[in-house]
């Protein structure tokens, strides 16, 4: 289950705010949070219901501008989030087609000190739900396809003006595909990717639209003893579109982010409890018009259902679904 949209990061706005000396500029954009996909975000899930728990942890010590220079400013943001989330997936036989939905809400805590005490934050709460309601996905011998729709919805709490909770406050549409290419025909080398496109909407109560976004989530990783998953993990995001409206500080126009980073992940399969685990640590390599962080994430996905008359998958560590 995801849980990037539940790690709102204000660490640019306040900083172009204090930069800039407008006090509006501390509104909340929606800057995303990657690297909640890994090795396994293009592959298709196998049947079954699923209980996913993610754990995310995000810290950032500066920002760049849109040429990638650093902002004078002293700052220092650390963002965890908890998310838990359901899944099921089903194999239709006659279209050779595997159906699948899910949903999550994270909790979120969020701290940002500064030598400016007007930019200091602390807040806790629920985030946004995730709804996935429609994913497809076709398994050929040597390479995985998907496809799929979802949407955030603003449950989190929201206010104008960003003075508390984790909401961002407004709906955004996803819509992504991507793939998983095995190199050999026992499945154990595997290169990933997940493209999604998200169209962002109008934020409640003031007119303020975070621009649209283009991310990729991947990886390139092995299968090691039918129960180990090794490799690197990368993501890549643009901005394709400017933010927007009345409401938008003059700082702030005309910016759009973009940021790419890579780093080690490794997860394991506990038969006995139908289980995986995994651990992934991500660091922004090239980045713009946001904040330079890392980020660490750790998940649990336990099968708490599963079709008896589906046979076994060619590869052990395809016995789960990726890590969403």
């Amino acid at each position: 289950m995801k849980a990037r949209r539940s790690l709102p990061c204000w660490t640019l706005a306040a900083a172009l705010c204090l930069a800039a000396g407008s006090a509006g500029a501390q509104q909340d954009l929606g800057h995303k949070v990657l690297g909640t996909l890994g090795l396994q975000a293009g592959s298709v899930a196998e049947p079954g219901v699923y209980v996913a728990d993610r754990v995310l942890f995000f810290s950032a010590g500066h920002v760049v501008d849109r040429e990638g220079n650093r902002l004078p400013i002293a700052l220092d943001l650390d963002a965890f989030a908890n998310g838990i989330g359901v899944g099921g997936a089903a194999k239709i036989a006659p279209l050779s087609t595997y159906v699948s939905a899910g949903f999550g809400i994270p909790v979120a805590h969020v701290t940002i000190n500064s030598d400016r005490p007007e930019a200091s934050i602390d807040r806790f709460g629920l985030g946004d739900l995730f709804v996935q309601p429609l994913k497809l996905g076709w398994r050929l011998p040597r390479l995985d396809l998907v496809t799929g729709y979802a949407f955030y919805a603003p449950t989190g709490r929201f206010s104008k003006g960003g003075t508390g909770g984790v909401g961002r406050g407004y709906w955004t549409h996803e819509v992504s595909a991507g793939g998983t290419f095995f190199f050999n025909r026992a499945r154990t080398w595997h290169l990933s990717a997940l493209g999604s496109y998200d169209f962002n909407q109008r934020m409640e109560r003031i007119d303020v639209t975070r621009g649209d976004t283009f991310q990729i989530q991947g990886g390139l990783g092995t299968s090691l003893f039918r129960f180990l998953e090794a490799g690197v993990a990368f993501y890549a995001e643009w901005q394709v579109t400017d933010d927007r409206g009345a409401d938008l500080p003059a700082a702030l126009r005309g910016l759009r982010e973009r940021t790419f980073g890579l780093g080690p992940e490794i997860g394991a399969l506990v038969a006995p409890l139908r289980s995986k685990l995994f651990v992934r640590y991500e660091h922004d390599l090239v980045v713009r018009s946001r904040a330079v962080g890392q980020v660490f994430v750790a998940g649990l996905t336990v099968a708490i259902w599963k079709p008896v008359s589906e046979p076994p998958p060619r590869s052990a560590w395809r016995d789960g679904p990726p890590d969403r």
